[in-house]
Protein backbone atom coordinates (compact mmCIF):
# COMPACT_ATOMS: atom_id res chain seq x y z
CA UNK A 1 0.00 0.00 0.00
CA UNK A 2 2.66 2.49 0.87
CA UNK A 3 4.17 1.36 -2.53
CA UNK A 4 1.39 2.57 -4.32
CA UNK A 5 1.20 6.05 -1.99
CA UNK A 6 4.78 6.24 -2.98
CA UNK A 7 3.90 5.71 -7.05
CA UNK A 8 1.11 8.53 -6.82
CA UNK A 9 2.88 10.92 -4.93
CA UNK A 10 5.80 10.68 -7.75
CA UNK A 11 3.33 10.93 -10.38
CA UNK A 12 1.69 13.98 -8.36
CA UNK A 13 5.24 15.59 -8.62
CA UNK A 14 5.66 15.00 -12.10
CA UNK A 15 2.14 16.43 -13.18
CA UNK A 16 3.46 19.22 -10.72
CA UNK A 17 6.58 20.26 -12.36
CA UNK A 18 4.77 19.69 -15.93
CA UNK A 19 1.95 21.95 -15.00
CA UNK A 20 4.86 24.47 -13.67
CA UNK A 21 7.27 24.06 -17.13
CA UNK A 22 3.68 24.53 -19.08
CA UNK A 23 2.87 28.10 -17.76
CA UNK A 24 6.05 28.86 -17.96
CA UNK A 25 5.86 28.15 -21.43
CA UNK A 26 3.13 29.62 -21.90
CA UNK A 27 4.08 33.04 -19.81
CA UNK A 28 6.92 33.39 -22.37
CA UNK A 29 5.17 32.84 -25.16
CA UNK A 30 2.93 35.76 -24.27
CA UNK A 31 6.02 37.93 -24.15
CA UNK A 32 7.28 36.47 -27.70
CA UNK A 33 3.86 37.05 -28.82
CA UNK A 34 4.11 40.68 -27.20
CA UNK A 35 7.90 41.41 -28.58
CA UNK A 36 6.97 39.87 -31.82
CA UNK A 37 3.83 42.86 -32.12
CA UNK A 38 5.85 45.65 -31.05
CA UNK A 39 8.51 44.87 -33.89
CA UNK A 40 5.81 44.46 -37.08
CA UNK A 41 4.72 47.89 -35.56
CA UNK A 42 8.30 49.09 -35.67
CA UNK A 43 8.84 47.85 -38.89
CA UNK A 44 6.07 48.96 -40.14
CA UNK A 45 6.90 52.49 -38.98
CA UNK A 46 10.26 52.27 -40.33
CA UNK A 47 8.73 50.77 -43.91
CA UNK A 48 6.77 54.12 -44.33
CA UNK A 49 9.94 56.41 -43.21
CA UNK A 50 11.43 54.57 -46.18
CA UNK A 51 9.15 55.31 -48.41
CA UNK A 52 8.94 58.72 -47.38
CA UNK A 53 13.18 58.89 -47.91
CA UNK A 54 12.34 57.29 -51.13
CA UNK A 55 10.32 60.16 -52.40
CA UNK A 56 12.65 62.72 -51.00
CA UNK A 57 15.40 61.12 -52.54
CA UNK A 58 13.93 60.86 -56.04
CA UNK A 59 12.35 64.49 -55.82
CA UNK A 60 15.22 65.56 -55.08
CA UNK A 61 16.88 63.56 -58.06
CA UNK A 62 14.38 64.95 -60.18
CA UNK A 63 15.09 68.92 -59.09
CA UNK A 64 18.64 67.93 -59.45
CA UNK A 65 18.39 66.95 -63.12
CA UNK A 66 16.26 70.39 -63.75
CA UNK A 67 19.14 72.59 -62.30
CA UNK A 68 20.96 71.22 -65.00
CA UNK A 69 22.92 67.88 -63.80
CA UNK A 70 23.80 65.25 -66.42
CA UNK A 71 23.57 62.47 -64.11
CA UNK A 72 20.03 62.56 -63.85
CA UNK A 73 18.41 64.75 -67.03
CA UNK A 74 17.61 61.09 -68.96
CA UNK A 75 15.43 59.83 -66.39
CA UNK A 76 13.49 63.19 -65.84
CA UNK A 77 13.11 63.25 -69.47
CA UNK A 78 11.38 60.03 -69.58
CA UNK A 79 9.57 60.87 -66.82
CA UNK A 80 8.10 64.14 -67.87
CA UNK A 81 7.69 62.41 -70.81
CA UNK A 82 5.41 59.66 -69.30
CA UNK A 83 3.59 62.27 -67.33
CA UNK A 84 2.89 63.78 -70.85
CA UNK A 85 1.63 60.74 -72.08
CA UNK A 86 -0.63 60.39 -69.46
CA UNK A 87 -2.11 63.95 -69.22
CA UNK A 88 -2.58 63.18 -73.12
CA UNK A 89 -4.56 60.14 -72.22
CA UNK A 90 -7.07 62.19 -69.55
CA UNK A 91 -7.75 64.60 -71.92
CA UNK A 92 -8.64 61.90 -74.39
CA UNK A 93 -10.92 60.57 -72.31
CA UNK A 94 -12.62 63.94 -71.06
CA UNK A 95 -12.87 64.92 -75.13
CA UNK A 96 -15.01 61.64 -76.07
Amino acid sequence: MSELLERVDALQNVMSKLVHRYQKLQRNHELLEAENQKLKLEQQELNEVLANWEAKYSTLKAANAMLGSNEYKRETKLKINAMMRELDACIAQLAD
